[in-house]
């Protein structure tokens, strides 16, 4: 079993998640989150594998981390960008995947965005995410085509409406 996943030997935990602004001492596990996705294996292990998560993006951006009540387990994060509106980043924690912290985060990311005055928010899926994003009410919107040696693949333009 994953380190995590077992609180004080009582069996499986399930967590409870608590959604909370992301500071700079967040960086080095939002980055080892990013690094080590499941997410991005094979073929997209390139994109990933030097990816960083530093202070200063997460002191420039809305960087929003989802973490465990009891023990501030990092289980996802997302960042979204005002201008223009975009998610920059959503990564959920393998071990995390399938408890609703995705949709948990997207929840969030809404009120957020109508906070902030926004009617929808741009996302460049990774291919594999876009069920998920259209899942949650994002609608196809285009193609984003390949840019290499950047990006090796087209990825899917949705936009996730968010009311007014």
């Amino acid at each position: 079993m994953r380190s995590g996943v077992t609180h004080s030997g009582r069996g499986p935990h399930r967590p409870d998640p608590v959604i909370r602004r992301a500071t700079a001492r967040d960086a080095r596990r939002l980055t080892r989150l990013v690094r080590t996705s499941r997410a991005y294996e094979g073929p997209y292990a390139p994109m990933v594998a030097g990816y960083r998560v530093g202070p200063d993006y997460i002191e420039a951006h809305r960087v929003f981390v989802a973490a465990d009540r009891a023990d501030d387990r990092v289980l996802g994060f997302y960042a979204l960008l005002l201008q223009p509106p975009e998610l920059d980043l959503m990564f959920v924690a393998d071990e995390a995947q399938g408890l609703g912290i995705g949709r948990l985060l997207i929840g969030h990311l809404r009120e957020e965005a109508r906070r902030a005055g926004l009617t929808g928010v741009r996302i460049v899926s990774h291919p594999p995410a876009e069920g998920f994003y259209r899942g949650v009410g994002a609608e196809r919107v285009g193609t984003v085509r390949a840019n290499p040696p950047a990006v090796m693949w087209d990825r899917p333009e949705l936009l996730l409406p968010v009311g007014p």
